[in-house]
């Protein structure tokens, strides 16, 4: 089995900026049969990651937080803080809207073993890979490491 991310990533993956139209995104997607894409700033500097599950909000919409009434008052009885957050991205137009911030990421030196437990852990279905000035170089995802473990198998 390969000893690298390096070795099993795929290079130079599609990136998108946040003022990307969520249709654009959703094109991309259906067209290479992928399930997300990393954000990049004006630099080409990781900021995000819109996947599929961001875009779900699109359909779904967003459900209030359950409440209780008292004496005229509100009580939540969950954080509304993250109804607002849920619809946000229902009702976003661009990635910037929609995507997830601060994503976890990899380097390509960082051995395989190590970055798939990583994304078992955290339920992650893709990592952003990263070069030392903080570059989108490649991306790892679960597909790749399953194509790695199947061509060892060989």
């Amino acid at each position: 089995m390969p000893k690298t991310v390096a070795e099993v990533m795929s290079r130079n993956p599609i990136t998108v900026k946040p003022e990307t139209p969520l249709q654009e995104v959703v094109q991309i997607l259906a067209e290479r049969r992928i399930s997300g894409l990393p954000v990049v700033d004006q630099s080409d500097k990781l900021i995000g990651v819109v996947s599929e599950t961001d875009l779900m909000w699109q359909e779904t919409g967003a459900t209030p937080p359950a409440y209780i009434m008292i004496l005229d008052s509100v009580i939540y009885l969950e954080n509304p803080s993250r109804y607002e957050r849920d619809l946000h991205k229902a009702l976003g137009q661009t990635v910037g809207e929609v995507m997830s911030h601060d994503p976890v990421t990899t380097n390509p030196d960082q051995p395989l073993q190590e970055a798939a437990r990583l994304m078992h852990e955290r339920s992650i279905h893709r990592l952003p890979v990263l070069d030392a000035t903080g570059q989108v170089i490649g991306i790892l995802t679960r597909g790749d490491i399953v194509r790695a473990m199947a061509a060892h198998q060989d």
